[in-house]
Formats: structure tokens, C-alpha cells, sequence
């Protein structure tokens, strides 16, 4: 039991600091009120921490390795709450991204210290139960921002929520700091130490360029989403957050049935080519609901929340599991440093697109993105292993 107790405190790690580092674009209208901006500026200042996570990821994943989850979890995501809480009364736009992206550089240590804990603590046959538990904190900590957030930057506006975020990490950092441990055996199969590199192996690659894909419209929909509800439908801030809070619920569960499909047949990447197949039929209609503006672009937006946050956990297990205990802090280190450098290049870019076009436009270029990295899932090398 011990395990799944180690797993909870890398979980609310994570979830705890999700608020501040992801939970911003819940309250974009917010942000676009207090600073004056266009949507594309908002996009960028809710998406400012994702400049320190890739800045840091890798760093964090090295001292991951050297020193382990203890010391990374708890001094990495108590920096983020020291520097969420200096946000707060910042008055400058640019001060305000400098510190945010400084929150995300301290605050990454949670996303590469939360892997870890998976690949040292669990035998090959649980671990994609136990990452998509994992990945449950991304989804827990969206879903608790979702609930919270707006209601905060309605009564309180954007120094609350900020307020609100720092409280939340700081105190999953003093938990992590107080009762995170050490495994007491290393554990072998599938990811056991590696002699060498691992970036030997074009699998790993393939792997990293998937998730690459991948999030490009999982970060359209979770940054324009809550904006496109109140821009094109008319929705209450509020109600749209809280929608948002409960697709991420969703998101959570469909995460942890994904891992388990996975354990059951031994794969990771088959699953994955299934659930990307899923995500262009949600992501083709949610294009024709948002170009029409019908009740199929909400329900469709509803289901995009989902289902693009679903294969997460098996990209990222498969990335550890090819890296080996002894490369896992540095090769997830690299994997979400890849993904956070398209998310912020994506922000701004797709922003001006739905400007410009509207958000069927925007949409329709993470369709795009999920269509080309069909040929890119490494289903060889899977077969391969079980041979």
C-alpha cells in the first residue's frame, strides 16, 4: 500500500500546482478585463508559465535522478507558491508573465517527480493503472480550477485567483517535503536500467513527436474553450468554467480506463492509435459545430475536453519505460519540455487564427495536427518487444 501512498503525494503534488501553472485560462475573461488585451496577449499571459516549464524540466528531471522525489516535489512546487503569491500584486503586464513564468519553472518539478514515482514504485504490470492515476492530477487540478477560479475572479478578480493558487501549492509542497520516501527495492521488466543512451532508439523519438502532435488541440481547446462558450454561445463566465471542471472529471476517468486497457493487453501505443482515432471524429465535429455555431459545437467542445487529454498517460509512460529508472527524470524531463515548448508556440498562433477566422479555424488545426501524427505512433517497436 505503501506505493499507492507515495502515488497520492506526487498526485496532489501535481494537481496542487496545476491550478496556477494551467488553471488560467479558465479565467480568461477575467484576464482579458484586467489588462486591457487582445486574446491573443491574454492567450500568452495565461500561458506564461509554460515558458519556465520548458525552461526547467529537463534540470528538475536531472536532480529528480540525483536526489529523488523528496527534495524536488517539495522545494519545486513550494517555489512556484513563493512566486504565484508575488504575482498576485504585480502591476505590469510584463511582470506579471516574468513571474508567472518563474512559477512555472519551479513548479515543473512536479510534472517529471510525479513519472518517476510510477516507474520506481510499480511492477511493469500496474503501471498504467498507476500513470493514468498519475495523469489524473493534470485532469484533478483543472477540474478543481475549473470549480474555483471563476467564482474567485468574479468576487475577488485576478490577485485572488493567484492568491487562491499559491495556498493550494504550498501546501502540497509541505506535504510532499514531509512524508515522501524512497523505494525500497529497484524494480525490473519493461524500463529497467539502461546501458547508454536511450535517445539510440528512434521509438523514443516517435514517441516524443506524438505528444508533440497531440497537444496542439488538446491546448486550443483547453486554452479557447471557456472564451469560445462566452464569445460565440453566450455562456456565463461561471457556467462555462464549471462545465469545463466537469469535462475535466471526465478526462480523469477516461485516463485511468485508458491505463488499465493498457496493463490488460500489454500495450501502449495500440491503445493510443485507438483513442487518436476517437479524438478526430470528436475534433471533425467540433469544427462543424463551432463554423455552423450550433448546440453540436458545445457538446462537441464538451467531448474534445476529454477526449484530447486521454492518451497523455500512455505517451508518457511509454517514454519512461523506454528510458529506464536510471534516464526516466531526464527523458520525461524532455518529453513535457517538448510539449510545453508547442503549447507556447501554439497559444498566440492559434489565438490570432481564431481572430482572424474564428474558432472553427483553431480547432481545425489541432484536427490537422491529430490526423499527422497517425504515421508517427511506433507500433513496430511495441510488436517488436512482445516477440
Amino acid at each position: 500500500m505503501k506505493r499507492w501512498w507515495m502515488l497520492a503525494l506526487g498526485v496532489n503534488a501535481h494537481a496542487g500546482v496545476t491550478l496556477g501553472l494551467f488553471g488560467l485560462p479558465l479565467v480568461m475573461p477575467e484576464i482579458l478585463r484586467h489588462f486591457n488585451v487582445s486574446l491573443p496577449v491574454g492567450g500568452l499571459i495565461a500561458n506564461a508559465p509554460a515558458i519556465g516549464v520548458m525552461c526547467a524540466l529537463v534540470a528538475w528531471g536531472a536532480l529528480a535522478d540525483r536526489y529523488g522525489e523528496r527534495v524536488v516535489l517539495g522545494a519545486g512546487v513550494g517555489m512556484a507558491a513563493a512566486s504565484l503569491a508575488a504575482t498576485a500584486f504585480a502591476g505590469s503586464t510584463w511582470a506579471v508573465i516574468t513571474l508567472l513564468a518563474l512559477a512555472g519553472a519551479a513548479g515543473s518539478a512536479a510534472m517529471v517527480g510525479g513519472g518517476r514515482i510510477v516507474l520506481r514504485w510499480f511492477e511493469p504490470a500496474e503501471r498504467g493503472v498507476a500513470m493514468g492515476v498519475r495523469q489524473v492530477s493534470f485532469t484533478l487540478g483543472m477540474a478543481v480550477a475549473a470549480f474555483a477560479l471563476p467564482p474567485m475572479a468574479r468576487a475577488h478578480g485576478l490577485p485572488g485567483v493567484l492568491l487562491l493558487c499559491s495556498g493550494v501549492s504550498l501546501l502540497a509542497a509541505v506535504l510532499a517535503a514531509l512524508f515522501m520516501a524512497e523505494p525500497p527495492r529497484a524494480i525490473s521488466g519493461p524500463g529497467a536500467e539502461r546501458a547508454g543512451s536511450p535517445y539510440r532508439q528512434p521509438a523514443l523519438w516517435r514517441v516524443h513527436a506524438t505528444s508533440a502532435l497531440h497537444v496542439v488541440p488538446q491546448v486550443v481547446v483547453s486554452t479557447y474553450g471557456v472564451d469560445c462558450l462566452v464569445t460565440t454561445y453566450g455562456w456565463d463566465d461561471v457556467a462555462a468554467g464549471r462545465l469545463f471542471g466537469v469535462a475535466a472529471i471526465g478526462g480523469a476517468l477516461i485516463r485511468v480506463a485508458a491505463g488499465r486497457w493498457s496493463d490488460r493487453t500489454g500495450l501502449r501505443m495500440r491503445p493510443l492509435l485507438i483513442l487518436t482515432l476517437g479524438n478526430l471524429a470528436v475534433l471533425a465535429l467540433l469544427v462543424a459545430g463551432t463554423l455552423t455555431a450550433t448546440r453540436l459545437g458545445v457538446a462537441a467542445l464538451v467531448l474534445a475536453s476529454v477526449m484530447t487529454v486521454s492518451g497523455n498517460g500512455l505517451a508518457y509512460l511509454a517514454a519512461g519505460e523506454l528510458a529506464g529508472p536510471g534516464w526516466a527524470g531526464k527523458v520525461l524531463g524532455t518529453h513535457n519540455t517538448i510539449q510545453n515548448t508547442v503549447s507556447l508556440a501554439v497559444t498566440p498562433v492559434a489565438g490570432a487564427l481564431i481572430v482572424g477566422a474564428g474558432y472553427w479555424a483553431g480547432f481545425a488545426a489541432g484536427l490537422a495536427c491529430a490526423v499527422a501524427s497517425l504515421p508517427v505512433i511506433p507500433r513496430r517497436w511495441e510488436r517488436a518487444r512482445r516477440s
